[in-house]
């Protein structure tokens, strides 16, 4: 007997594309928040970047303060993802901080991450507030404990391990208004080379040899 595929999809195609029209609809939407900020986007705006209506939107993702939401939310689980990762790696605290750090300064000119730090908490809803400063609060004490990790095991200076943590973040946190997604330079290199500064200072004494 001849086999024949069905012209029907199924249940778990079906879930794939819905999958890759939320995907799209969330790419589309935090990329215009970026470029004009949260409150001068509208979801016509949206809508029409894709060629798709209004209501479609809502069908998959809801209202323009849910899909604020999850756009925070996916720049903060890429944190907390590259956290995980860190932790599995052999080597010092040290090491494990400066890929974490690597990690965390890539995220920053992804556009998921780029919108944590362009958009004021105040955009959120009182109502989604509270979900999006607690995975905040995880991701800052997960850096604290790699930072005291790194001091316990002699690897990173005895230093106050909030304000460490502060600087640091401060200083990749940046990277989200001022890195060119259309430059030529990778981002990966970019990252390395902001935490090899971060970790070693920039003066003669403290810089590694070349090579």
């Amino acid at each position: 007997m001849t086999s024949t595929s069905s012209p029907f999809r199924t249940a778990e195609q079906k879930l794939e594309d819905r999958a890759a029209k939320r995907n799209a609809v969330l790419r589309a939407a935090v990329q215009m928040f970026n470029a004009r900020g949260f409150h001068a986007t509208s979801l016509d705006d949206v809508a029409a970047s894709l060629g798709i209506s209004k209501p479609t939107i809502y069908h998959y993702l809801g209202n323009k303060d849910q899909i604020l939401l999850e756009c925070l939310k996916l720049g903060l689980q890429q944190l907390l993802e590259a956290v995980a990762q860190a932790r599995t790696l052999p080597g010092s605290g040290f090491d494990r901080l400066v890929r974490f750090l690597e990690c965390y300064a890539e995220v920053m000119m992804d556009d998921f991450g780029r919108c944590v730090i362009r958009t004021p908490q105040e955009s959120l809803t009182p109502q989604s507030l509270p979900e999006y400063r607690d995975i905040k609060r995880k991701i800052d004490a997960a850096m604290r404990e790699l930072i005291e990790e790194g001091i316990a095991d002699g690897s990173i200076a005895a230093l106050d391990s909030r304000l460490l943590s502060f600087t640091l973040a401060g200083a990749l946190n940046w990277t989200a208004r001022w890195h060119n997604p259309d430059g030529e330079q990778d981002v990966g290199e970019i990252a390395s080379t902001m935490v090899d500064i971060l970790a070693n200072g920039f003066t003669p004494a403290n810089r590694p040899p070349p090579g």
